[in-house]
């Protein structure tokens, strides 16, 4: 297996102490556990904070580490502070000293902090918009085309993200050998090819600006999870699906829901979603037909598709073939237009230079 070696460097393979499994049994993992690395957990209070000490005994760190012994730090208390504004304020005046995952809105103000520092790393993630290809209008390519190429995703990126990250116009995190497809397979903003699509599919602009075909208004549902963010980008696509005469409604569920109506199948058309992930079997997870509903939430159920993911999945008998395979698979799901990609984030954290010392490369990326 060529991913193999993805695979166990996976934390999803970290092999847990059996003795400590059995004696916490629901409790691991949750509320204690036992594990090799270099702190040990101290105290855990759910939605609130967990304690790390030091793991004195800890001396197998990774040839790759400067230092393989115990950490220099001798104690992380990670806290859950759900607000922005409230984080962001404990890390201006000491209550935190390291802030992960900083609203991009922040950063002029991060900026004029001289106490502060922004580090810019790789994100793993992508925000897209999957496509009920199950039901109408969606059912025709040429409407599913036409919502893609009415995205504008620079505009996101810019006028959402202060320009940082990256537009997506794949489905696939950049970094990816697999994200490297053939330049026409790319799904970019393109307004006139948008309305011409509608043009030709039947669907006339009304008085109203918004088009219809036999009698029937092109109104759509635009599903999303509960949070500012998404709530924003979901307003962006909006008003972009309205410059080509489709009208979206939106409606915010809680997170825990949303899933269960996407098991529904045939009740929503379109959703902003995001996935993080490293590998590019992520394609098979969202659009295998084995996953119909939910992770499948685009509703592929396409022959061509199997095979490519079939080849991909299972046949490749090294790693350039595999990518080869996964490349192909990407292009054919990217020319259904099942979905259309957003934005690429990157992955934004702040420190306090009077209490940190950090590195001025981490991972091939320089603090900013």
């Amino acid at each position: 297996d060529p991913n193999l070696l993805f695979n166990l460097a996976s934390s999803f393979m970290g092999v847990p102490s059996p003795k400590a499994f059995d004696a916490l049994g629901d409790k691991f993992g949750v509320t204690a556990a036992i594990g090799t690395g270099p702190f040990k957990m101290e105290k855990f209070t759910v939605g609130q904070e967990t304690v790390l000490v030091r793991n004195d005994a800890y001396k197998w760190g990774s040839d790759l580490s400067v230092n393989r012994g115990p950490a220099k730090l001798k104690k992380i208390t990670v806290r859950e502070i759900a607000d922005d504004s409230t984080a962001f304020l404990e890390l201006k005046t000491g209550g935190v000293d390291f802030l992960y995952t900083v609203p991009t809105d922040f950063l002029p103000r991060l900026k004029q902090e001289s106490a502060l520092k922004v580090m810019v790393i790789p994100g793993t993630e992508v925000v897209y918009m999957p496509i009920n290809t199950s039901v109408e209008p969606f059912t025709d390519i040429n409407v599913r085309a036409a919502a893609a190429y009415a995205i504008n995703q620079k505009e996101i990126w810019s006028a959402l993200y202060g320009s940082i990250g990256k537009p997506a116009n794949g489905f696939l995190i950049s970094g990816l050998e697999e994200a490297k497809i053939d330049p026409k397979f790319a799904i970019a903003y393109d307004l006139a090819r948008a309305k011409k699509l509608l043009d030709d599919a039947g669907w006339v602009l009304g008085s109203d600006g918004v088009r219809a075909k036999n009698g029937t208004k092109l109104q759509v549902k635009l599903w999303t999870t509960n949070g500012t963010e998404f709530k924003r980008i979901s307003e962006a696509v909006q008003a972009q699906l309205k410059a080509i005469g489709m009208q979206a409604e939106i409606t915010l569920f809680d997170a825990s829901t949303i899933n269960a109506q996407y098991k529904k199948k045939t009740e929503h058309q379109l959703a902003i979603r995001s996935y993080s992930w490293t590998n590019a079997d992520i394609i098979d997870w969202f659009f295998s037909a084995k996953r119909l509903g939910y992770p499948n939430v685009s509703m592929l159920n396409d022959p061509r598709a199997e095979e490519l993911n079939d080849l991909a999945m299972n046949k490749a008998r090294t790693w350039p073939e595999r990518v080869q395979n996964f490349t192909r698979y990407h292009e054919y799901i990217l020319s259904q237009y099942a979905f259309a990609p957003i934005y690429e984030p990157a992955n934004l954290f702040t420190y306090s230079v009077k209490k940190l010392k950090l590195p001025e490369a981490v991972r091939g990326t320089r603090v900013t």
